[in-house]
């Protein structure tokens, strides 16, 4: 009998240590799950500032100044007005820079609280993040010499050579669109750039924001026709950040209302925004 006593003793000691090492375990795994989905609203408000991964290698987006090191752009503006609006100081910004390829891994290493850099909503990206309202119509579009006959992409008719960059996304495009022009690719934008200006085509293709950046380079050239592919660029948060997303939605509506919006797209654009 003393033996079946020490066995039940033993035993209860062992179920008792192991309701503690999962109690101690659940503890832990739950101060896991709240580092993780930690409000990244509160955080702007406990750290005062916002950080926003940004481009500085794209012409009137995102451009880093030679002289003053300052990126300038129409994304670094809205940063700074969402700034203002959330946090009470455009000053309260704060930039890093990001790529392409670094943009959504650094925000969800928390290296940054926010993506405002060219990012175009797509439903594989919602996998990954949470976006605000579209901020700019992006989409593919035509540059052309001033004082070309082409207006629209319907002018691209057969024998018009058009301008693309090797295995884009626009090179596809303008074949569905101008299925009797001839597409000529190139390595990238820079030399895509330089034969429409040697005269190897009459227009180059891509999307509007790459296209504005080269009309400002080169006032010899202008935009032509309205887009004809739907590319919007959102705001980038990470995934379940709701509130965040609900605040920046909130600062672009007061923005358009308020002017400040319009101010900044005519700044960099050099035109209207598309009502």
């Amino acid at each position: 009998m003393s033996r079946i006593k020490k066995l039940l003793s033993i035993g209860f000691i062992s179920l008792a240590a192991i309701l503690l090492l999962a109690a101690c375990g659940g503890k832990e795994s739950s101060s896991g799950t709240s580092k993780d989905s930690k409000n990244t609203l509160e955080a702007i408000k406990d750290n005062d500032k916002i950080v926003f991964g940004v481009k500085t290698d794209t012409r009137l987006f995102g451009l880093k100044n030679p002289s003053s090191g300052d990126i300038e752009g129409f994304d670094i503006d809205i940063a700074k007005q969402l700034a203002k609006d959330i946090a009470g100081d455009e000053n309260k910004a704060e930039f890093k820079e990001v790529t392409s390829k670094t943009r959504i891994p650094m925000l969800q290493n928390g290296d940054i609280d926010a993506i405002v850099a060219t990012m175009t909503i797509t439903d594989e990206r919602k996998k990954e993040v949470d976006f605000s309202n579209v901020y700019f119509e992006a989409g593919q579009s035509l540059l052309v010499k001033k004082g070309s006959a082409i207006k629209s992409v319907k002018d691209l008719k057969k024998g018009t050579k058009v301008l693309a960059v090797k295995g884009s996304t626009s090179s596809q495009n303008i074949r569905e669109k101008a299925p009797n022009a001839t597409v000529l690719e190139f390595e990238n934008y820079a030399e895509a750039f330089t034969a429409l200006k040697s005269g190897q085509g009459e227009a180059l293709t891509t999307d509007n924001a790459i296209l504005y950046g080269m009309a400002d380079e080169n006032k010899d050239y202008q935009l032509t026709g309205k887009t004809f592919t739907d590319e919007p660029y959102g705001i980038a948060v990470k995934k379940g950040q709701s509130e965040l997303v609900k605040e920046i939605n909130a600062s672009l509506k007061k923005m358009k209302s308020d002017g400040r919006y319009d101010e900044i797209y005519k700044k960099w654009i050099k035109e209207d925004p598309e009502q």
